[in-house]
């Protein structure tokens, strides 16, 4: 085998794929074309496809046996369709030269992929970042089109059979067709997460710092209708969650008077020494604690809930090595009622969460759910600072407005368009309020505006998230 004959022809067809997917000139002439070479185009496609993997998701990490399975499935059908649309042109020939061309060209739309999932971080691209995987898709529909016209030229109605070939297996890929990455970052292992909790000055902290919270909430005020804070992000195995309650509290602490009046329990090895943990009894004792301390005729309890759901409808609170006990909707009704406070908002920002709707739904509660009880949510992946909902919901809706009803109404259709331009599955943000609560908030909502020399007007639309292919719903 002459190695350097090898290498030249690689960069031969990678250099003409490259150019056919930036539009400049190709020739027939320029490929070379053989199984061995498109099965050597093959093997680069797939590394390029890891490091590219790398570049977004991060260390540390590991190969994701199942996306290289669904990879491999995807060559075979490539090659079907390239044999189907040369048998429409009616040259057999034509068949490897469309699969070369595709392949050469893979290397490019990765280099694309890894800087649009960047770009759609920043700030400053989240109102074009739904519209960035729509650009994606109709370039490769345009690289497609074009693969058929360097190689044979236009042929009347043999070629719009061929194009038509061409776009179905476009349509097949994007929508049909399962994609995972082929490479994974790793979440926190059950080791890393206990690591804290076994030091014994941490063990024994933890239980003053539930009294330490308790103790330092201001005092309610007679004749105002004061809000109460209280957030749970009780999944130790990412800092999602974490990041997201943080984001939350202050937003709550600036924008909704919950200063000194707010508690954060969190399961993670960075707030083992600040925060005290996020278990079903620190909760119960919190809410035990409002229901004696405020005017329960008077004030509102906010609870935020954040962490991965079930389909059985459990929220997943783990802190290795405890065995928690997991939270569900009729246990978090009894402990609601039974700590005998009266005025409730409720956000649950979890997959299935819809079930907590129906669950807690009363005349004096607003409770609002990041999806319906049959669907998933998004955006919870180890690297995600947000989940989708949530940063509509507060990142985004909740800083135009205080109103939690008019927030949820903008979030659902930011959400709705964010998983439409992706291709997923709805998650259908549920939110239930009953009559006597509308008028409470907004009696809240006009003490809170009148103090407010600001007065920012509620937007006309939301800026919307940023497109990415969630992985691991939420």
């Amino acid at each position: 085998m002459n190695v350097a004959a090898v290498w030249r022809d690689f960069i031969a067809n990678l250099s003409a794929g490259t150019r056919l997917a930036l539009f400049m000139p190709v020739k027939g002439g320029d490929l070379r074309v053989s199984a061995a070479n498109y099965a050597l185009l093959v093997v680069a496609s797939f590394v390029i496809w890891l490091f590219g993997g790398m570049a977004r998701e991060g260390f540390p990490g590991t190969i994701n046996p199942g996306a290289l399975t669904v990879g491999l499935a995807q060559i075979p059908i490539v090659l079907l369709f390239c044999v189907l649309a040369a048998a429409v042109l009616r040259n057999a020939a034509y068949a490897m030269v469309f699969a070369i061309l595709m392949v050469a060209s893979d290397p490019l739309f990765e280099l694309a992929s890894v800087l649009v999932y960047h770009l759609a971080q920043l700030e400053s691209m989240l109102e074009i970042a739904p519209y960035l995987n729509q650009v994606f898709l109709l370039w490769a529909l345009l690289v497609l089109l074009r693969v058929q016209w360097v190689v044979c030229g236009w042929q009347a109605g043999r070629s719009l059979a061929a194009s038509l070939l061409f776009v179905l297996m476009l349509v097949f890929f994007a929508f049909g067709f399962p994609r995972s990455e082929l490479w994974s970052s790793e979440p926190q292992s059950d080791e890393q997460a206990a690591e804290g909790l076994i030091r014994e000055d941490l063990f024994h902290l933890q239980g003053r710092l539930l009294e330490r919270q308790l103790l330092g909430l201001e005092a309610q005020r007679p004749g105002i209708d004061d809000m109460y804070f209280v957030g749970a992000a009780p999944y130790a195995f990412q800092e999602t969650f974490i990041n997201e309650l943080g984001v939350v509290r202050r937003l709550m602490d600036e924008r909704f008077d919950t200063a000194g009046r707010s508690i954060a329990l969190a399961n993670h090895s960075s707030t083992l020494a600040s925060l005290p943990l996020a278990t079903v009894s620190n909760l119960r004792a919190a809410l035990d604690y409002l229901g004696e301390n405020i005017d329960v005729e008077e004030d509102i309890v906010f609870l935020f809930l954040s962490t991965h759901g079930s389909a059985n409808h459990e929220l997943a609170f783990e802190m290795p090595p405890l065995a928690l006990t997991q939270l569900n909707p009729t246990l978090l009704a009894r402990m609601l009622a039974d700590s005998g406070i009266k005025w409730k908002v409720v956000v649950v920002s979890a997959c299935y969460s819809g079930a907590f709707v129906e669950g807690l739904k009363d005349d004096n509660t607003l409770v609002i759910s990041a999806s319906d009880a049959d669907n998933t949510s998004f955006g919870c992946e180890s690297d995600s600072q947000f989940t989708w909902f949530s940063q509509a919901y507060f990142d985004q809706a909740l800083r135009a407005t205080r109103s939690f009803a008019a927030a949820f109404g903008m979030a659902e259709a930011a959400v709705k368009e964010r998983e439409r331009s992706g291709g997923f599955t709805p998650s259908n943000p549920q939110m239930y309020l009953g009559a006597a609560m509308k008028a409470k908030l907004e009696a809240l909502e006009h003490r809170l505006e009148s103090n407010d020399p600001a007065r920012p007007a509620i937007h006309a639309r939301l800026r919307a998230n940023a497109v990415r292919s969630a992985r691991s719903p939420g």
